[in-house]
Order: structure tokens, then sequence, then C-alpha cells
């Protein structure tokens, strides 16, 4: 009997831990559901990035210039493509200074980009994350017409990042 005991634990272990990992394969930036227009869901913020923002000073609507591709600065118009995303702070951000980077993600299905990010690499010291989209006035990360499925093209080769506690 406790043979039978000990395998029904290690069995409710193992699904509980699988579980454990497919919720947090669900909330990986990337593999964020998606509306009938190819525009990413709602999500929230993860808790240590609602944390280190707090300890970082950023707070929801803190904005800065950045260029969109550290790839591609300059370049104008812009190519981005569906996936992640290296962009350069062209100023500082509360507390972190240019040229810093975001690591984020690019999803170009629908009628404008939508860039959120997930984490900052200040110049000294580790990846941290945060919360925070790109953003550009007057419709300007709409793509243009010629996009291909994929990819969307750009005229401007910079946007603002905004600090957010949720994406929406």
């Amino acid at each position: 009997m406790p043979v039978t005991k000990a395998f029904l634990f290690s069995s409710a272990l193992v699904l509980l831990t699988s579980a454990g990992c497919a919720t947090a394969r669900a909330t990986t930036p990337g593999n964020v559901a998606l509306r009938s227009d190819g525009t990413p869901v709602s999500e929230e913020c993860p808790a240590k990035a609602l944390e280190v923002m707090r300890y970082l000073r950023l707070v929801v609507g803190d904005a800065a210039w950045i260029s969109l591709d550290a790839n591609q600065m300059e370049v104008r118009p812009i190519t981005l493509y569906e996936g992640p995303i290296e962009s350069v702070l062209e100023e500082d951000l509360g507390t972190l200074s240019s040229p810093a980077r975001l690591y984020g993600h690019v999803w170009t299905s629908g009628p404008q980009v939508v860039i959120r990010y997930y984490e900052a690499h200040p110049l000294e010291g580790d990846k941290v994350p945060i919360c925070a989209v790109a953003r550009l006035g007057k419709g300007q990360l709409r793509k243009r017409p010629e996009s291909k499925p994929g990819t969307a093209i750009l005229e401007s080769p910079s946007a603002s990042v905004y600090i957010v506690d949720a994406f929406r």
C-alpha cells in the first residue's frame, strides 16, 4: 500500500508540475493569444516586472524615444519582422540610461504594428523585467500597404516607449 500512495503522490506531482510549465509557457513573450485581426489580447504585467519597475522608479506613463530596431537605426523606411526585437533607448527612461537595450516582441498581423517590451538591459548590469509598449502618434506605427505577411514597413525608425502596468 505505501508504494501505491508514493506512486500516486509522484504522479500528482508530475501533473501539477506539467500544468505549471504549460501555464508559464502560455505567458511568455510571443505566445500571447491573438485576436481575429492578428493583434495580441490583453496581458497582465508579471508581478516581478512591477516590483523591478518600482525599484527603478519607472511609473506608468514614463516615456522616452527609442530606435525601434538596433540593426536598422536611422534607416527609412524600416522593415520590422514578426517576432523578437531589440530596441535602443535614445534618451534616459527613469533610471535606465541611454543607450540601454529593450527586448520585446513584434506582432505585424494587424493594421498596425504592436510592440511589447518585456526586458531592459541597462548599460551596466543584468537584464531586468519590465512592461512597456512602443507608441507613435498620428497612426505612424501603421504598416505601409506593400508590407508582406510577417513584416511591417514603417515610415519612421523611431518611436516612443511607454511604461505600462498591463498590456491592453
